[in-house]
């Protein structure tokens, strides 16, 4: 199965210079977690929510200010033509849980997350394989010690 079978093709997506509270306000009028940052109609970068609620609120950067330098960068990203196990590998290999998706022209296409890959495959162990090798590849060793003699 091709990866553009099972991505969101509607990407919320917002450019560079948006300042971090504009950001915001898509997130939640559109009802998402994360918005890719553009640049010059490319995809550069991406901000989650997470993101935004430790910039402007643990951090106190105001949130009048642009996007682009609090987005997480270089942005990887995945091919149309991908099948859905090279999508998860390489998923697990960066330790993104969202992967914006790009068609031959470098056009952003859609986007598929770890979510995505459980629901739409309808492969229940494969996802939660796939989630489990995120956590690992993105926590720090002592979470996954053995507790105890």
């Amino acid at each position: 199965m091709r990866i553009s079978e099972v991505m969101t093709e509607g990407v919320v997506s917002a450019d560079a210079e948006s300042s971090l509270g504009d950001v915001a306000g898509l997130m939640r009028d559109r009802n998402v977690g994360s918005v890719v940052i553009m640049d010059s109609g490319r995809p550069i970068a991406m901000i989650t929510d997470r993101d935004i609620a430790l910039v402007v609120g643990a951090d106190g950067v105001d949130r009048s200010q642009r996007v682009k330098p609090y987005a997480a960068h270089p942005l990887v990203t995945g091919d149309a033509e991908m099948n859905v196990e090279e999508a998860a590998a390489h998923m697990v290999q960066n330790r993104v849980r969202r992967l914006p998706i790009l068609d031959t022209e470098g056009v952003l296409a859609g986007i598929v997350t770890l979510d995505d890959l459980a629901v739409r495959t309808g492969d229940l162990e494969m996802a939660q394989q796939i989630t489990s090798q995120v956590a690992k590849a993105a926590l720090p060793d002592y979470f996954f010690r053995q507790r105890g003699g």
